[in-house]
């Protein structure tokens, strides 16, 4: 068993990716620490899950609370092996349309968060000799597809933080780390999204209805922490095309989104926001 006995803290936990990756890990021998905001939903991702798991709910821009997460963390079985930064929330407004507020909240969620927890349990894993950090960021955070502004900074922001991060830590301390860049995963994360007053949008997509199985995008996460991959997109069809056309063909790709964002536009404009 690739993880057996080890210790893996995953964000977001109580759905979609983050509970598919809990289960993944538990396969493989793993024991699980399950956060999320919806206790509820975590005791029965818990459930499900035959390894040992320790449920610590908490809202991860609650700053303040953070240092006595990550004591309880390291007070169950003395340390954390692997730190999965999935805990998230999407967008779907224009940015000519969008509070500034919906901005300032996705970029706190999705970027300052992690970078936060991250940033406390540092200084354990240096002490305890290794381990990995792994950041869920997106497709979105390479190419900057229309709809996302918040979202693809802060995406793009985390790939950012966690490449330099690699270079500080790898050799120096044995702390690896790995982005993930995840296309359309059959979540409900199109439905929690935010619109352009910050509300919930209540609806999915199509690309994401028909996107891959959270437990196949689980599959290729563990392989790419287990090969220590330093990046690894999951993605099929355009959307891995687009984001490897984002190094080899820049202009290219950056063409061919101005032409789907002026469409994209357009619809949303006239009320078809799928």
């Amino acid at each position: 068993m690739r993880f057996k006995d080890k210790i893996v803290w995953i964000t977001g936990a109580s759905s979609g990716i983050g509970e598919a990756l809990a289960k993944a890990f538990a396969e493989d021998g793993a024991h699980i620490i399950l956060s999320g905001r919806r206790t509820e939903a975590l005791e029965e991702v818990a459930a499900g899950i035959e390894t040992e798991t320790l449920n610590l709910p908490f809202e991860t821009t609650d700053y303040d609370v953070l240092p006595e997460k990550i004591e309880t963390a390291l007070g169950w079985k003395g340390k954390v092996d692997i730190l999965v930064n999935n805990a998230g929330i999407s967008q779907r407004s224009l940015a000519i349309d969008t509070h500034p507020d919906v901005h300032h909240k996705i970029i706190n969620v999705d970027l300052i968060a992690p970078i936060w927890l991250t940033q406390l349990l540092l200084p354990h894993m240096v002490k305890a000799g290794g381990g990995h950090i792994v950041g869920i960021s997106s497709v979105a955070g390479r190419i900057g597809p229309p709809l996302r502004t918040a979202y693809a900074a802060a995406k793009h922001g985390l790939i950012g933080y966690l490449d330099a991060l690699r270079a500080e830590t790898e050799i120096l301390h044995n702390i690896k780390v790995t982005n993930i860049l995840p296309g359309s995963i059959r979540t409900d994360v199109s439905r929690n999204a935010l619109t352009k007053e910050g509300e919930r949008r209540g609806k999915s997509d199509d690309v994401i209805d028909n996107g891959m199985e959270p437990a196949e995008c689980a599959r290729q996460i563990l392989e790419a922490v287990e090969n220590n991959v330093p990046e690894k997109i999951v993605a099929e069809g355009p959307e891995m095309m687009m984001a490897q056309m984002r190094q080899s063909e820049p202009e290219k790709l950056f063409e061919m989104l101005s032409q789907f964002g002026a469409e994209t536009a357009r619809k949303y404009e006239a009320g078809d926001d799928d």
